[in-house]
């Protein structure tokens, strides 16, 4: 990763800065674009595990606020000791090897290591320099890997590690959402975030398709077939208003009211909300978990849930229409297991679901199926 000394030579060098903060709402001149794949599951999610393991230099601002849920802040009168505290990660000002080379040399750059909240495969990167106006770095890159484990920075920065560069180089432009679309078929544990030379990032996006190890889950024998973290994935709602249904089979159990899926109110009558999701591979169901947690006033009233095997197959009958309580976790033992690879979730009319869980385990057919989208996908 190295630049040609002249690179800008005949070009604006701050052609991508954006306006300095002027009053008023720091969002208002954000310049953003549609970007489909965001519609995927962040693969950096805090709450799926991921973290922020290392990086070379943090100065200003610490590299956790890669990865923070919430969009970043900004607070023109907040300074500190070592200068404008911002919500990001920002590194000092590099220097050049002495008065007559004041620049750094074209090839130097800071760096974080991320290692994924689950290993799967990158659709899509957002690298979001929010409120970093004419201190986000000139060019970003991206590098990804696949190591098995637990493995510290140390040995993620071996030689004997094989990193792919997934973005090269690229310019990016001050107080805004860069987009970069991912092709390729690999699967990654950890990302390496590079910017060139220096600067500050607000947040990181690493959006794709969990794929989880075949072994590790036939280990396990029973689990949630829905997890996000085993490989289950949203494809379509009626209604994505106030929050995404991924929501609903994240891991562990919901925090707040907006922790979960919530509609808006529906008003035509004789119409529902639904949502509809992905296995992993196909799996037999043998219960079922739906949480309404700190969804009070604005739960769903009553809820269905209905099975289809195969793309073309027939949707069938999980779980009659029932009625929900508000903030209460419902259990369903089936009487018999649910051969699956989809299911959708009815809502009746409109309301919130915090979690659900499909608990069971692939069949024999399924299991075949991801371990030889396990080994396609493998360096």
């Amino acid at each position: 990763m190295t630049f040609d000394q002249n690179e800008n030579h005949h070009e604006d060098p701050h052609a991508n800065d954006a306006a300095p903060y002027g009053g008023g709402d720091p969002y208002a001149d954000y310049r953003t674009t549609d970007l489909p794949f965001t519609e995927l599951v962040d693969l950096a999610d805090r709450r799926l595990g991921a973290g922020v393991i290392a990086a070379n230099d943090e100065f200003f601002a610490q590299r956790e606020n890669l990865l923070v849920r919430e969009r970043a802040a900004f607070d023109p009168e907040h300074f500190g000791h070592k200068g404008k505290i911002m919500d990001g990660w920002e590194t000092r000002r590099r220097r050049g090897a002495d008065a007559e080379h004041p620049f750094p040399a074209p090839e130097e750059h800071d760096w974080a290591l991320i290692r994924l909240g689950a290993p799967g495969i990158i659709r899509g990167i957002v690298v979001d320099t929010a409120h970093f106006r004419g201190n986000y770095p000139q060019r970003v890159s991206v590098q990804a890997t696949a190591v098995q484990g637990s493995p510290s920075p140390a040995d993620l920065l071996a030689d004997d590690v094989k990193w792919e560069e997934i973005v090269p180089p690229t310019p990016v432009r001050g107080h805004a959402a860069n987009g970069f679309e991912i092709t390729g078929g690999r699967r990654y544990t950890h990302v390496r975030l590079c910017q060139h030379p220096d600067g500050g990032i607000a947040r990181l996006r690493v959006h794709g398709e969990v794929l989880p190890d075949p072994s590790w889950l036939a280990t396990l024998g029973t689990f949630d077939l829905i997890s996000v973290l085993n490989g289950g994935s949203y494809e379509d709602a009626s209604d994505r208003f106030y929050s995404s249904p991924t929501q609903i089979i994240l891991p562990g159990t919901s925090r707040k009211m907006d922790d979960g899926w919530e509609n808006r109110r529906r008003r035509v009558r004789d119409t529902n909300d639904w949502v509809r999701f992905r296995l992993p591979a196909q799996g037999a169901v043998r219960a079922v978990e739906i949480d309404t947690a700190y969804l009070k006033g604005n739960a769903a009233g009553w809820i269905a849930l209905q099975g289809r095997n195969g793309e073309t197959g027939e949707w069938f009958e999980i779980i009659p229409r029932t009625r929900l309580q508000p903030d209460t976790p419902h259990r369903f033992p089936l009487r018999a297991q649910a051969i699956v690879t989809h299911v959708r979730l009815d809502a009746f009319p409109d309301g919130g679901v915090a979690r659900m869980r499909l608990h069971g385990s692939l069949t024999e057919t399924g299991a075949a199926e991801l371990a030889r989208r396990y080994e396609e996908s493998g360096a």
